[in-house]
């Protein structure tokens, strides 16, 4: 094991992000502070990590966007490095550089290419200047004056995207020119609220895409690597839902096309630690979509197809340490299958839910790996973001993957709090899901799968599920106190 800099890492997050940093981090003998909310005093993370630190705010994700607040909490924790994870700072070139200004390490890359890449219009325009395709679009900054005219000299369909956004927000689809203004002026109003940047820009919408990313790791040496592809075209409103790696039903031609590309451009970044570069396929072309500056939520599939941990390979490379293998060295094996269990409710518009975890039981299995941030007896609310848990099966093959993780989403207890198991279990029994002929509107094409069972099927599932847990048995099993007073005796 190599030497680090630090032997206390902070994690300015929460849930499943937390809990999976803090494994490596005890496989790596470091010591985990973490900081939290009080609604998530009784969470796993919580529990886990060495030091925990509480954090206060207006609202709950406000007390975790608070750089003072979190640069406090590692001093007093002694850390010597603060992992972001994904979502809340992720992203964030000023949150970085505070991190660093203040004498921590900061695990991810420098603010500068937070700043280049993380910005969707000038990470664009740098892809273009270093010969990777994009998408025909129309720039607001670049002539405001214009801005609508040049966009619909593109012609229709048309996607408003936020230059700041991210995980579906700040992104409307305006499929003829009529609607192009409402579309404008909703994405902006949304990217304003999330991100505080209403700048836009608007490309063309190619239907039936496919959504393809790579994992790229960089060095401070300039070395960079990719970790092959992933697919992420199953989508709902621009979030995905169901990953794997690697691509299905992906020529070897296109697939090193698109990794080089990768590779290329966060190496002209001068790209350090870990990232991904997305981009859309049409057919046999590609095209730069934007790149994210930090760990996906998808990370497992690729973990689980190279055998590398990627949050090892974080701190290591955050720590000033060259890369521990060249691009020969990686290889893939299998395939892996990642589904986002989350609480919210399929058969009524995807709705989020809430309520107690009265029972949580997951089934186990060879190549199965579970990452989650909630515990039997936590509370779901509406607070944060929807996702419960990551259910990630490796396999041999994409079929034999598919059906393991369907298995499991089927065969997982979770009681007191409706979640998506059973839509993602249709989803991964589709014909067309199996056939691999993806693309990201598979899901809106496909109303059904959201349909679910009838009541009367749910309600019988449901009981099923009841009446196989522990507390529901012993419950039905107790004698009452009343009657056990009694003992043996009986009136004959």
């Amino acid at each position: 094991m190599r030497k680090l800099p630090f032997d206390t890492v902070l994690i300015a997050n929460r849930g499943e992000i937390a809990v999976r940093v803090i494994k490596t981090l005890r496989e790596l003998e470091l010591r985990s502070a973490i900081v939290y909310h009080a609604l998530d005093a009784g969470a796993p993370a919580v529990s886990m990590a060495d030091t925990a630190i509480a954090v206060s705010g207006r609202t709950p994700v406000a007390a975790y966007l608070d750089t003072a607040q979190i640069i406090a909490a590692a001093r007093e924790a002694n850390a010597g490095a603060i992992h972001p994870g994904y979502g809340f700072l992720a992203e964030n070139a000023d949150f970085a550089r505070a991190v660093v200004e203040s004498g921590f390490t900061f695990v991810g890359p420098t603010p500068e290419s937070i700043q280049l890449m993380g910005d969707k219009i000038r990470a664009r325009n740098f892809a273009q200047r270093n010969g990777i395709p994009v998408v025909h679009s129309a720039i607001e900054e670049d002539d405001p004056a214009s801005f609508i005219m040049r966009a619909r000299s593109i012609g229709a369909p048309l996607l408003v995207k936020a230059s700041a956004g991210g995980g579906g927000k700040g992104m409307r689809i305006a499929r003829d020119l009529d609607t192009l203004e409402d579309a404008i002026a909703e994405a902006r109003s949304e990217a304003q609220r999330y991100f505080g940047d209403g700048r836009l820009y608007i490309e063309r919408y190619i239907e039936k895409l496919r959504h393809i990313e790579v994992q790229v790791l960089g060095d401070s040496f300039g070395s960079v690597v990719h970790l092959f592809e992933r697919e992420c075209s199953v989508q709902r409103r621009f979030q995905k839902v169901i990953e794997e790696a690697p691509a299905s039903t992906i020529s070897p031609r296109l697939r090193q096309r698109i990794c080089e590309a990768a590779v290329r451009i966060a190496r002209a970044a001068n790209y350090r630690n870990a990232g991904t570069v997305e981009f859309i396929v049409d057919g046999g072309d590609f095209y730069f979509l934007e790149m994210n500056t930090r760990l996906q939520v998808e990370h497992p599939v690729t973990e689980m197809i190279t055998g590398i941990d990627i949050v090892a390979e974080q701190l290591y490379l955050a720590g000033g340490h060259e890369l521990r293998f060249s691009q020969s060295d990686i290889v893939s094996k299998g395939h892996a299958i990642e589904a986002r269990m989350c609480a919210e409710a399929p058969e009524r518009g995807f709705s989020p839910t809430t309520g107690k975890v009265l029972v949580l039981e997951y089934p186990g299995g060879p190549g199965l790996r579970i990452d989650t941030g909630i515990s039997q007896g936590q509370q779901i609310t509406t607070a944060f973001d929807s996702l419960l848990a990551k259910v990630i099966v490796h396999a041999d093959t994409r079929n034999e993957a598919a059906l393991k993780v369907e298995r499991v989403m089927r065969e997982l207890v979770l009681l007191g709090c409706e979640t998506n198991a059973s839509f993602l279990a249709r989803v991964l029994a589709d014909e067309q899901f199996l056939s691999g002929q993806l693309h990201t509107g598979y899901l809106d094409e496909n109303p059904q799968l959201a349909a679910g069972d009838s009541p009367s099927d749910l309600s019988t599932f449901l009981a099923a599920a009841a009446l196989l847990t522990r507390p529901v048995c012993d419950s039905a099993d107790a004698v009452p106190e009343l009657h056990a007073s009694l003992g043996g005796w009986r009136n004959a």
